[in-house]
């Protein structure tokens, strides 16, 4: 995607309009990582849309990564994670494209991450998905 993406740096955050919209800005708005070995993020309220039956999916998203070189900026990672309010993903494809989508922002060493999703017809579930960087 060629087109930037900013938040404002105050008031009222736009709502984003499409996951690749949550993706460009994870990365644009990226910062130069402090001397620190791991960072973790917890979302305790995240949604996304089953994509057989279009109901809403509630549940957490927990990111840890080691950052390499940039860190993620929490505002944006809000913006991001709402981009998938009206996404139609199974919880085993979130986890791998947030993995996927922290990894293409910046360049951590390692990320992890974990998706819980509350239970539906008694059953909860919950998957992980680990990248590691290659390079």
């Amino acid at each position: 995607m060629s087109e930037n993406y900013y938040l404002p740096r105050s008031g009222p955050m736009p709502r984003p309009n499409s996951v690749a919209e949550g993706r460009e800005v994870l990365k644009q708005e990226a910062f130069d990582a402090p001397n620190v070995q791991n960072i973790r993020f917890r979302a305790q309220e995240f949604t996304a849309v089953c994509p057989k039956t279009g109901q809403p999916d509630f549940g957490q998203v927990e990111i840890n990564y080691t950052p390499r070189n940039k860190c993620i900026e929490s505002k944006s990672l809000k913006f991001y994670l709402w981009s998938y309010r009206d996404h139609g993903a199974f919880c085993e494809s979130l986890a791998a494209q947030i993995a996927d989508d922290v990894m293409w922002a910046v360049e951590a060493e390692r990320v992890h991450v974990t998706v819980y999703q509350t239970a539906r017809g008694g059953i909860e579930l919950t998957t992980d998905a680990v990248r590691e960087y290659g390079g």
